[in-house]
């Protein structure tokens, strides 16, 4: 009987790695061919992870919230249908290597001995921390740096990580119920701040914890949007156009032909794929706001594919990606949107439906926002946030003059990386888009 090796695959274009979320069999369960094993979540997407051979699971190699390379070996599967020309064999089901005990002894007591012997006398430890035999984290060490933790009271922490480890959470849990004394031997030594009288008062920092405070962990993808947020704005110059769209026509032309789009399509009609049908007619105008750019190369995408930004129920965001937009018409964007939408709120969707967005649309007038100043998806140059559509009194110019009415009206914000983009072309895009909205063509059928 062969033992497979349970990798976790690759996940999609730049996905190197993804935090385990889940085991869905235990050590002995038996596993049918093509089953799932493990669920993974990455920062676009929640998926598992299927065993294309049928057998028992015997190891785990990573245990929850533990983050796993593409490649790594998840799990140990006893089996009887290895794959042909499979490479995914262990180590001890490749072939015989010689023992040590084979081994003749002059061979042994040359290998076993030592080259160098270190002078452990003469070395002397930099700082106490590097005299424990046990593992802590940069990040425990900092915390614990930062919170006058000495080396003694750190190692009396007990840890919940893997081979009992302090993780952030044991340590944050432990400060916040930490003996007041603890602090003593750290408080009663003067800091350099408090010598030099001619430096400014420090700024008070907040406690760790009180009593009235709720700590709440970032899940795995909220670490992951914050880092791909911030990494977003350190890498683009992001310069904002507003624009003001006058939509009654567009908005009476959805209250007559909604209902029967959804007697026809069996689907709703939305104004978020009369939306991105605006912005593919934008980008096929201005083709430079479909493109990424990479050191001083600005790479121009053939295909339009549009991300529309999704709200989850747990407050993330997650972008899935209808490729090839433009070759869509009305009935097609509108299945795309609906099927992303739903699949997404129920964490059904593919890795590789949120990758290789070109440019990035979010509808935040779902939400009664005005208008924003939206970030840029990366390695993308622009993103068009829509506010709210609402009734607004407008000077209506007519050949018999001008008049107040009532419209119905909605801000666009166009965010763009004013490297490669200008003003004015950044100022030009938006307003085709405004302006295609405005003109909606009022006789145009679900085909078109």
């Amino acid at each position: 009987m062969a033992k497979f090796m349970l990798k976790l695959p690759a996940m999609g274009e730049s996905v190197t790695e993804a935090t385990l979320t889940s085991w869905l069999k235990e050590v002995g369960d038996t596993i049918e061919p093509d089953e799932s094993v493990v669920e993974v979540a990455t920062d676009k997407v929640d998926s598992d992870v299927p065993c294309e051979v049928g057998g028992v699971l015997v190891e785990k190699r990573f245990q929850l919230n533990d983050v796993i390379q593409v490649g790594d070996v998840i799990g140990v599967i006893e089996t009887n249908e290895l794959p042909e020309n499979s490479s995914e064999l262990l180590a001890d089901e490749q072939p015989d290597k010689i023992a040590p005990s084979d081994l003749p002894d002059d061979i042994i007591s040359a290998v076993e001995t030592p080259i160098f012997v270190p002078k452990l006398d003469e070395v002397t430890p930099q700082n106490e921390k590097d005299t424990s035999e046990r593992f802590y984290s940069p990040l425990v060490k900092s915390i614990a740096k930062e919170e006058g933790v000495s080396q003694t009271e750190l190692d009396t922490i007990q840890g919940s990580g893997k081979e009992n480890r302090v993780t952030k959470k044991d340590i944050l849990a432990y400060l916040q119920n930490r003996p007041s004394t603890s602090n003593s031997s750290a408080s009663s030594q003067p800091s350099p701040q408090a010598i030099d009288t001619t430096q400014a008062p420090a700024t008070p920092t907040e406690s760790i914890a009180s009593s009235e405070d709720q700590r709440i962990e970032m899940t795995r993808m909220g670490q992951l949007i914050s880092d791909h947020m911030t990494a977003s704005k350190n890498t683009s110059v992001h310069v904002q156009t507003f624009v003001e769209a006058d939509v009654t026509d567009l908005w009476e032309w959805r209250e007559r032909n909604k209902t029967i789009f959804q007697q026809q399509e069996g689907e709703k009609l939305t104004f978020t794929p009369l939306f991105i049908a605006a912005v593919v007619h934008a980008l096929k105008k201005f083709p430079l706001l479909n493109s990424s750019v990479s050191g001083n190369t600005i790479i121009q995408k053939r295909a339009i594919n549009i991300g529309m930004a999704t709200a989850l129920p747990d407050g993330n965001l997650i972008v899935p990606v209808i490729k090839k937009a433009d070759h869509l018409n009305l009935v097609g964007l509108a299945k795309a949107v609906n099927d992303f939408s739903n699949r997404a709120r129920l964490n059904q969707l593919e890795p590789d439906e949120v990758q290789g967005g070109t440019y990035t649309l979010t509808n935040i007038g779902n939400f009664g926002s005005l208008t924003g100043t939206p970030i840029i998806n990366q390695p993308q140059v622009g993103i068009l946030a829509l506010g709210v559509i609402r009734k607004m009194p407008a000077v209506i110019e007519t050949a018999d003059g001008d008049f107040i009415g009532i419209r119905r009206k909605l801000i666009l914000s166009h965010s763009y990386d004013h490297r490669i983009i200008n003003g004015a072309m950044g100022g030009q895009f938006v307003k085709t888009v405004a302006e295609y909205l405005e003109k909606w063509d009022t006789s145009l059928t679900f085909n078109q």
